[in-house]
Formats: C-alpha cells, sequence, structure tokens
C-alpha cells in the first residue's frame, strides 16, 4: 500500500528551503501521479531559492524543481498512461490558445504554467502532473536504455538544441563556446554532432575545460577577452568563428562575442543577465559583416523529443555531467554544491535510482 505521506523541499521565502513531510497529491481521472526518481538542480532553481521569482507572489509556498523524471503509480483513465510508465516531464506548459502554442513554442508562451514556479515541482517524492500538462504534451515516456538521472538531464539538453537550432550550427564551422558547465558540454556535443570543424571553448576553471576536452572541444582556452581573440584568430587565419554560444552571464563576454566572429558569423546569446542587464555592441561592425544576432530561452516540446531521442540513442552523453547525487535530505547540501560552480550537475535522487 502507497505512503500517504512524503517529504518535500519547500521554498517559503528568499534563502529559506524548508524540508517538510506533506501529503502525498490526489490526483483526478485525467491527471497522473509520479514518483520522483531524479530531479536535477538548475541555475533557474538557485536564482528562485535564493530571489523568488515574479510568478510566485510572495508568501506561497512552493516545490521547485523542473528537471524532472520518474515513473507513474497513478494514472487517470483518461489520461492515456498507465501505472509502472517510465516517464518525464517538460517544465512549461503552454496556454494552447496564444499565437506562440499555436506554433508549438509552448516555451514562449506569455500566460505558462511551470513546474518548479507555478506548479510544485519535482524535489518531492511524488509529483502530480495536472490535466493541462498531459493534455498538452509535457509528459514523455522514457526509452528503456535511459536511468531516471539521464532523463533528468534531457531538460537543459533541449535548451541547448533550440539555441544551435537558431545558429544552423552546420559541417564545417568553427563554433566557439564560452562557459564549460553543463549547458556548455552540452552544446560541445551538439556541435560536434553537427559537423563542426573546429570547438574552441573558453573557461576559467581547469576542471571544466577537461570536461570539454572529453566532450569533444579541440581548443581549450583558460581565458576570455583579449586572450580569446588571439586564439579565435590563430585558428581561424584571421577570419574569425561562424558561431559562438555565450554560456555565461557577464556583459562582457557578450560585448566581446560580437568581436569573435567571422563575416556572417551567427552569435547565441544563450546565458541571459537578468534584470536590468544592458550590453554594448558595436553595431557597424554588425551592419558591414552581415552578422546574425539570436537569443533563445527554453525549449518547447518539439525540441525535447529530440533531444530525448539524442540520448536515448547514446548520440549524446548527459551521464557524465553528474558531479554527484543527494537524497533529499541533504536538500541543502544539493543546493550549496550546486551554487559553488565545483562540479557540474547535482541531482537529487530517490528510492531505485540511489542504488
Amino acid at each position: 500500500m502507497m505512503t500517504t505521506m512524503m517529504k518535500a523541499a519547500v521554498f517559503r521565502e528568499p534563502g529559506r528551503i524548508e524540508l517538510e513531510e506533506r501529503p502525498v497529491p490526489t490526483t483526478g481521472a485525467d491527471e497522473l501521479l509520479v514518483r520522483v526518481r531524479a530531479a536535477s538542480i538548475c541555475g533557474t532553481d538557485l536564482r528562485i531559492a535564493r530571489h523568488g521569482h515574479f510568478r510566485l507572489p510572495p508568501g506561497t509556498p512552493r516545490v521547485l524543481g523542473h528537471e524532472v523524471a520518474g515513473e507513474v503509480v497513478e494514472a487517470g483513465a483518461a489520461t492515456g498512461f498507465a501505472a509502472g510508465e517510465r516517464v518525464s516531464v517538460t517544465p512549461n506548459v503552454g496556454c494552447g490558445r496564444c499565437e506562440f502554442c499555436r506554433h508549438g513554442l509552448n516555451n514562449m508562451c506569455p500566460d505558462y504554467e511551470a513546474f518548479g514556479i507555478t506548479l510544485d515541482g519535482g524535489f518531492a517524492e511524488y509529483l502530480r502532473v495536472p490535466a493541462i500538462a498531459v493534455q498538452r504534451g509535457n509528459v514523455f515516456r522514457l526509452p528503456a536504455s535511459l536511468t531516471s538521472t539521464e532523463a533528468a538531464l534531457v531538460e537543459p539538453l533541449s535548451c541547448c538544441v533550440r539555441g544551435q537550432d537558431a545558429l544552423d550550427v552546420r559541417y564545417g564551422d568553427v563554433v566557439v563556446i564560452v562557459g564549460a558547465g553543463p549547458i556548455g558540454i552540452c552544446h560541445v556535443q551538439l556541435a560536434r554532432l553537427a559537423g563542426a570543424r573546429k570547438i574552441i571553448v573558453a573557461n576559467r576553471s581547469a576542471p571544466r575545460l577537461d570536461a570539454a576536452k572529453r566532450a569533444g572541444a579541440d581548443v581549450l582556452v583558460q581565458a576570455a577577452g583579449d586572450e580569446l581573440r588571439e586564439v579565435v584568430a590563430e585558428h581561424t587565419d584571421g577570419r574569425g568563428a561562424d558561431v559562438v554560444i555565450t554560456c555565461v552571464s557577464s556583459p562582457e563576454v557578450q560585448s566581446a562575442a560580437v568581436e569573435l566572429l567571422a563575416t556572417h558569423g551567427r552569435l547565441n546569446f544563450f546565458a541571459g543577465l537578468g534584470q536590468g542587464g544592458t550590453v554594448a555592441i558595436d553595431t557597424n561592425r554588425l551592419h558591414y559583416k552581415g552578422l546574425v544576432l539570436t537569443g533563445t530561452t527554453g525549449s518547447s516540446n518539439a525540441d525535447y523529443a529530440r533531444a530525448l531521442e539524442l540520448v536515448g540513442d547514446g548520440r549524446v552523453d548527459v551521464a557524465s555531467l553528474v558531479s554527484r547525487a543527494f537524497g533529499i535530505d541533504e536538500i541543502h547540501d544539493a543546493l550549496a554544491h550546486a551554487a559553488s560552480g565545483r562540479g557540474m550537475k547535482a541531482v537529487i535522487t530517490f528510492g531505485e535510482e540511489q542504488s
């Protein structure tokens, strides 16, 4: 018989997350109850834990966590799922009515719901998946080849898939990636799959550069600014990079990234700057060199489906991104580890996934 209580890490206010005993959520005929097996910690979770979120009114408790996978334990008759199926859940649930949703861009919906923000997320033993998420395609069955931990990491990869689609990374490109955290490593693997001729990665952390090398980077630069510009010039005979992706939240990096581009080069500001971030850009260079500057945020369900296939087929390795697993009782240690930058991904694991 299933327990009636569960452990959950509950955001109460900025700077305050409490481990609580809560009733296991109840579900209706068009909803799912998922036993969480793995939930990885994202930079968004850290920002909400520290500063809150504009969609989370003060005084509203919320279970954070939006990179989540587990198994169905209760499936309403109207869901099309069955108890025992292994699933993952994408975080952004579109309204289904706006122009973005009608074009399949649930990540751009202005009236979205989101696990870990407006809906309770995966830092708990059980997750209720409401009807709106089931109906709008946010629940994915997992291939047998994937562990739940790997499945939890498909979501950040799917965001990288969207970013590289916007850049049209292709065979023969020289790609520069600034930042070698989990996102940067995903971009390295995707650029290699796309046929990039040379991948140059810049980061100040030597261990992270080592991870980029293992993922397929050709050139490692333990700096940015002028030194990176010189390295790019050296490896492109002065032409510049075809593609640049900025994976760190730095105005200086974003501004300097434009200077790295070759004629008709493409740039993606993958990492945002938060509120009030502004960057000086040489628009004359943009104009005369025919540069393309893009920005992407999140991913659509279609992007997620492609990312899940890439991981399921073994073409992208996300398991290597996990630097440490924690139990839910260790939530504060897990958040501290994720914020420290010492490793890559911290993951909360439950039950069988911990063995």
